[in-house]
Order: C-alpha cells, then sequence, then structure tokens
C-alpha cells in the first residue's frame, strides 16, 4: 500500500508541475515601442525578470515553496497593466 501511494503521489506532483509550467508562460510584450516606449521598456523589464525568475526555478529544482511562481503570477498581471495602461493612452489621442 506505501509503495502504491507514493507512485500515486509521484504521478499526481508530475501532473501538477507540467501543468503549473503550461500556465506560467513568459509574458507577452506586444506595446509599441514606438507609441509608448516606456511602457515597452517596462514590458521588456517584465519579461527579463520573468526569464530570471524561471532560471532561478530551474537551479533550485522548483523547491522554493511557491513564492516564484507567485511572483510569477505577479508580473504577467503587471504586463496585462502595462498593456491596458497603453490602451488607455492610445484611446486618449484619438
Amino acid at each position: 500500500m506505501t509503495m502504491r501511494r507514493a507512485v500515486v503521489s509521484g504521478i499526481a506532483a508530475a501532473t501538477l508541475f507540467c501543468g503549473g509550467i503550461l500556465l506560467a508562460q513568459k509574458p507577452e510584450r506586444d506595446i509599441s515601442g514606438k507609441r509608448h516606449p516606456n511602457l515597452a521598456a517596462a514590458q521588456r523589464l517584465c519579461d527579463q525578470a520573468f526569464r530570471k525568475i524561471s532560471e532561478a526555478q530551474e537551479a533550485n529544482e522548483f523547491d522554493m515553496q511557491g513564492h516564484a511562481a507567485k511572483a510569477k503570477e505577479l508580473l504577467e498581471q503587471a504586463n496585462k497593466e502595462l498593456k491596458e495602461a497603453a490602451e488607455a493612452a492610445n484611446k486618449d489621442k484619438r
């Protein structure tokens, strides 16, 4: 029974790990550098930070108690807010 529990736990952990990787893809960079150079630069920095966190996760075998994953989620949220800021600025300039 103990071996079976270990195998099932391992499979569940692997499934969650792979699902987390699929959900935590790097933020898209889609703000025009010509129209919004500062917002585009901020978006590039978010992308760089996301990549560095991913490298840290790999170096630490993803054993960071969820903090790195949370930081990546927050960077994704920041990326979306930057995109919305650019869109709002576009509306104001029409």
